[in-house]
């Protein structure tokens, strides 16, 4: 009777924890909800979605949730859909810096971990676990100050911008403001073309058919660099080593820097878009951090002295 009763227990007791793996899945899945930009945005941005998309896998125990937009309203719904959804982690990679306070407090009260990738918002620091960051502003200041190295006689700039209000945006801006304002560089246009290629091509169209004079054009990712170098081809203007125009982008694509090895721009700023494996260290454990921010060490490109090498180590894509 005795060793009935027990052998009856052993069978409950398994179809016990049976039914508890059926309930959580069995696998440990961790759930994690992204917050990025659209990877049409940028040749950068569709490398950083690959990675996420790649390292928060079902194969490496994630199930992952995206959510991509420019527009910061959009991005916060999306937050706050996932944190309703009760996701582990939620990681944003923010339209703008600003707005960002009271969807994080909510993550926080619901338990779910937050970590920034890509770019910082103005928040508390106690709302994310850490960030894994560009240093936008070391970006700017590094492009600039390899232009004031040129030694030209006058910096007549035309100065294509991002998305206003993105953390790229500000810091890659930050440093050529200083210049404008100290009048070492003269602002012939500042006007954003939102990332994109098309608007970045009027803006350099505009300035021509004005007839004012320029001889730098600081397009802040390759994409708008390269909307710019059209307008020039169409009018027959010089660009890269020895043309009559500087060209400078951001985010080193293979494609921008093979313009730089061909000598037709002239510098590129790398923008690291590798950010997930590092959050996702840091979500098993395998990394710990003493500092909130976690920043990418990134290059400056000259056309001058760039290698091949350089591109297959440092270039994002085909």
């Amino acid at each position: 009777m005795r060793k009935s009763l027990k052998a009856l227990l052993a069978v409950l007791v398994l179809v016990m924890a049976l039914a508890l793996c059926a309930c959580s899945k069995g696998d440990g899945t961790i759930k994690v909800g992204v917050v990025n930009n659209p990877p049409s945005e940028s040749g950068y941005r569709e490398a950083n979605v690959k990675d996420m998309e790649k390292v928060f896998s079902k194969e490496n125990g994630y199930e992952l949730k995206t959510a991509y937009s420019l527009k910061n309203d959009e991005q916060l719904q999306a937050a706050q859909g996932f944190i309703t959804e009760g996701v582990d982690y939620l990681l944003i990679s923010a339209a703008e810096t600003t707005g960002w306070d009271e969807v994080l407090k909510k993550a926080k009260e619901a338990g779910i971990k937050v970590y920034l990738f890509d770019r910082m918002i103005n928040v508390d620091e106690s709302l994310y676990e850490a960030a894994v960051v560009s240093d936008m502003a070391a970006e700017g200041e590094t492009a600039v100050n390899w232009l004031l190295s040129q030694n030209l006689d006058t910096y007549n700039v035309i100065h294509i911008q991002g998305a206003m209000g993105s953390d790229a945006q500000i810091g890659r801006t930050g440093a050529l403001d200083a210049q404008f304002a100290s009048g070492k560089m003269n602002k012939v246009v500042q006007q954003t073309a939102t990332w994109d290629e098309a608007e970045a091509k009027k803006i350099v169209e505009s300035v021509i058919n004005s007839g004012e004079d320029f001889n730098v054009i600081y397009a802040e990712n390759d994409g708008m660099a390269k909307g710019a170098v059209a307008a020039l081809d169409e009018n027959g203007i010089t660009h890269g080593v020895g043309g009559k125009v500087i060209v400078m982008g951001f985010d080193c694509n293979k494609w921008a820097l093979r313009e730089l090895l061909a000598q037709k721009w002239n510098y590129d700023g790398q923008c690291s878009p590798f950010q997930a494996q590092i959050i996702s260290d840091l979500i098993k454990g395998k990394k710990t951090t003493t500092t909130k921010k976690i920043i990418n060490e990134e290059k400056g490109f000259d056309a001058t002295t760039l290698t091949q090498a350089d591109i297959d180590t440092y270039g994002l894509g085909e």
